[in-house]
């Protein structure tokens, strides 16, 4: 059978050469999900895909997936004009599925469609000198290049033309509806099937939002330059050649060593497993010659914020030991402009910890006991759940505008007693859920109160809503506003600046200034931080280790929950882990680290999205839908819970500092 080169095996080459090799031997642990259709769901890639088809009502789609099949029928097709959906060529071993291509006379035009938006008012695939690809582009054109090189080569007869089909920001829809039309559903084999309702005539579209930008220019010049600048040392169609041959030949690449080895797919650690193998493992001992005890020892890879990861591993200093604090320090040093752990402080607090062997948290008691002085008692902890959908719920939306469709409460009293105060999540079908959402937020934070977030997210979303609103025609607006602005501070960038009597308390911020754990491996996360502190806290332990959760501390989803458990091992089990998973046997956590969308810049929400997207975009059963909707509660209620177990071990840490004195 025929190894081929596809344009995924291809990117996947370019990002790295020898993940080429591990990613067709199957004997190596891939931990990044690999679920078309889930993907689908959390990029909204169907509904654009469907979209940009519907404004060619007379294209083909090839539906056969056995490659020579599909290719001989694109050739039939091709002996004439047509349109044709997933077109299938091949050049030697290189194969690919082209979106959307037309043909006219002795002209192909290839057309990718992505669900990526581009506004053109305001920006550009080039840099202002137009000498180089801005870098959120380069994966789209170096995908696009590949394509057009195979049809290029397949047809040498033909001029190919290269065309990206993208979501518009510059549009507003001017229907109501819109993403309702495309609907999708596994077929069991593999496959994601679309399902279009009701009328999908380009009419019935209303104003085109997935508009196609003209790239053949810039990918002719990727195709032509001598030398190809993320790889200098062959062109790009040279490195297409190289790839080629490896995979056919099942030859491995060692690529170099580079800082975005700390995020390898292929990296586990496969002790208990002889059968099974890690790519990372076997990259570091050929290039660094590390031994098992190096792997053990805490690399550079995982120091925080550390900009300089590359130049380290390149100059053979792979380990934290090996950073001083003048490696840490830029050419310009810029003084500390606020209280707490800077940057740097925070990084050599980190490699400290790790020459030390210490596994015992940092905590600044003064800084942490001034904050805290300025709370007011009750203390309100929410986090939101959101999404940012390519193609708008209502008309008069623009495409990826924020979606929040759900949120979770919990309040501290002075005395230490913990509820989940409330939760909302919008399961309506097709609705645009954010004034409810603002709504049932203000009647939920109506009691006095400092209110926590997590990260500058909910900040963001709320003033989005603000605009919104200002927009909308909703009766309540200016009352809406006016509280929206008591807890939030306003971008930097608004036209109005305020900042709230009531401005909502970033905990991540107070974690980066006074708290370090060295078992997050310098990951601010909160699901990095909960187990990383419920590790070293007995008072935690002691606390969640009974099933008290849901009973004697009020719950709104769990009964009789135990937080704190230990693994076979001895090691403690992430509570994010004890969820039922709301994609059967998909752990959360590796969802939230893989399937976020293209416009969004949440870090840890990927499995609400993809949940959220499932509830209304898929074809399901009530009881599917229950069981979505019960786990997307107790997910979300778990992020506020977790930032109640940060604020109640460090009220125990300042309550144990203040009492020995």
């Amino acid at each position: 059978m025929t190894r081929y080169l596809t344009k995924s095996r291809f990117k996947l080459a370019l990002e790295c050469s020898t993940k080429l090799y591990y990613q067709s031997h199957k004997e190596y642990v891939d931990s990044k999900l690999d679920n078309e259709f889930l993907k689908a769901l959390a990029r909204g890639g169907f509904q654009v895909g469907e979209l940009a088809k519907c404004y060619y009502p007379q294209g083909v789609m090839i539906e056969e997936r056995d490659h020579d099949i599909a290719r001989q029928q694109t050739e039939e097709l091709l002996r004439g004009d047509c349109v044709i959906f997933e077109a299938a060529f091949r050049f030697e071993n290189l194969f690919i599925r082209a979106d959307i291509v037309v043909k006219a006379g002795n002209t192909i035009r290839l057309i990718e469609v992505k669900a990526k938006s581009f506004n053109p008012d305001t920006e550009t695939f080039m840099n202002i000198k137009g000498t180089e690809i801005m870098a959120g582009w380069k994966s789209y054109l170096y995908d696009v290049a590949f394509q057009k090189h195979v049809i290029q080569k397949a047809y040498p007869e033909c001029r190919v033309t290269a065309v990206l089909m993208l979501v518009d920001k510059s549009k507003n829809v001017s229907v109501d509806g819109l993403n309702q039309k495309f609907l999708v559903r596994e077929n069991g084999k593999g496959r994601n099937i679309t399902t279009t309702v009701g009328d999908v005539s380009i009419a019935a579209l209303g104003s085109q939002i997935v508009n196609e930008f003209d790239v053949d220019d810039i990918v002719n010049s990727i195709l032509t330059d001598s030398k190809f600048k993320d790889n200098p040392a062959y062109s790009f169609t040279e490195w297409i050649q190289i790839y080629s041959d490896a995979y056919l030949n099942d030859i491995r690449i060692w690529d170099q060593l580079k800082s975005e080895c700390g995020k390898c797919e292929f990296n586990t650690d496969v002790k208990d497993d002889p059968s099974q193998r890690s790519g990372f493992h076997e990259c570091w001992e050929h290039h660094a010659a590390f031994n098992e005890d190096d792997f053990l020892e805490p690399s550079i890879l995982t120091l925080y914020n550390f900009k300089k990861k590359t130049e380290f591993i390149q100059a053979r200093k792979y380990f934290q030991k090996d950073v001083s604090r003048v490696d840490l320090e830029p050419k310009v040093l810029k003084p500390n402009s606020s209280d707490g752990l800077s940057i740097i402080d925070r990084q050599e607090v980190q490699i400290q910890k790790s020459k030390d062997k210490d596994a015992s948290p940092y905590v600044d008691i003064g800084g942490l006991r001034a904050a805290m002085s300025e709370w007011k008692y009750p203390l309100h902890f929410i986090d939101f759940e959101t999404t940012a959908v390519a193609i708008p719920f209502n008309k008069g939306l623009r495409p990826y505008e924020q979606v929040a469709f759900q949120f979770s409460h919990h309040v501290m009293q002075k005395d230490g007693t913990v509820d989940h105060r409330g939760e909302w999540l919008n399961d309506r079908v097709g609705a645009f859920p954010n004034f409810d959402f603002v709504r049932a937020l203000k009647a939920e934070l109506r009691e006095d109160g400092t209110i926590f977030r997590y990260a500058s997210h909910e900040n963001t979303i709320l003033n989005a809503i603000y605009w919104q609103l200002k927009a909308s025609s909703e009766p309540d607006k200016e009352v809406l506003c006016d509280w929206i602005k008591t807890i939030t501070k306003s971008s930097n960038k608004s036209n109005e600046q305020w900042e709230g009597s009531r401005n909502m308390v970033d905990l991540l911020e107070l974690v980066k200034k006074y708290y370090y754990h060295p078992a997050t491996r310098g990951s601010n996360s909160i699901k990095a931080v909960l187990p990383a502190i419920l590790s070293t806290s007995p008072y935690l332990q002691e606390m969640y280790g009974k099933p008290i959760y849901g009973t004697t501390m009020k719950s709104l989803n769990f009964r009789d929950r135990a937080w704190f458990q230990w693994d076979d091992e001895g090691h403690i089990i992430n509570p994010y882990e004890l969820l039922d998973p709301v994609f059967q046997g998909i752990s959360p956590t590796l969802l939230d680290s893989f399937f976020m969308p293209e416009e969004s810049d949440v870090q840890d929400g990927g499995t609400a999205m993809i949940a959220y997207a499932q509830m209304q975009f898929t074809l399901m059963t009530d009881t599917e839908r229950q069981f979505i909707r019960k786990a997307l509660l107790q997910y979300c209620e778990l992020d506020t819970l977790a930032m109640v177990m940060v604020v109640q071990e460090w009220r125990r840490v300042i309550g144990s500092v203040i009492s020995n004195r």
